[in-house]
């Protein structure tokens, strides 16, 4: 019987959440144990349960880190020295941008859905999305529904998820992207002339 190999390196949550993430795109959150990821990584399935007692919690602990990465570059955005206009763009071109940037982040995100995992969710997704929804507000010249805003952000989250795996990054559609905010911000400017 040959000793067990050696860890090279102590197992962090990082590790962990950076093969889970890759697992739960590739095959699908159901389809993913955490025997699998423990595999991935090269060691026990005992050592990952010392971090997550179990694989929703550490799906839930994704889902959290990648929305907190979203709101951090929308309060970056909001602390910038621009015009209202300016920074406004920057808020709806930022969120293109994270999606197709982070892409397999996104994906855990808004794109797998399963009622294991639904329960765990709590108020990341919310904070985020209230978070938007003010910024977006506090930036337009006019007072918009709770509706138009939403329809703005449905509308982003469409353009990131028609090119989501069509496209290695950002920068392959960022025209498109510019278009397409810009298309939105006409709309919200026509609409307060009406």
């Amino acid at each position: 019987m040959s000793p067990r190999k050696s860890v090279q390196q102590e197992l962090t949550r990082d590790m962990i959440m950076d093969a889970a993430r890759d697992l739960f795109i590739e095959k699908g959150y159901q389809q993913v144990s955490m025997r699998q990821i423990a595999k991935v990584l090269g060691y026990s399935h005992g050592a990952i349960y010392y971090h997550y007692k179990n694989k929703a919690e550490l799906f839930y602990a994704l889902v959290e880190e990648h929305f907190n990465m979203l709101e951090l570059e929308l309060k970056q955005i909001m602390e910038e020295s621009l015009k209202p206009h300016e920074k406004l763009q920057s808020i709806l071109l930022g969120y293109i941008k994270f999606g197709l940037t982070h892409q397999s982040h996104y994906e855990i995100m808004f794109l797998i859905k399963d009622e294991e995992v639904r329960n765990f969710i709590n108020q990341g997704p919310n904070n985020t999305y209230e978070l938007f929804a003010k910024s977006v507000q506090s930036l337009c010249n006019k007072q918009l529904t709770v509706q138009e805003i939403w329809s703005i952000f449905l509308s982003l989250h469409g353009f990131v998820t028609h090119y989501l795996r069509h496209v290695v990054g950002f920068d392959e559609v960022k025209s498109l992207a510019q278009l397409h905010v810009d298309f939105l911000l006409k709309s919200l400017s026509l609409k307060s002339k009406v």
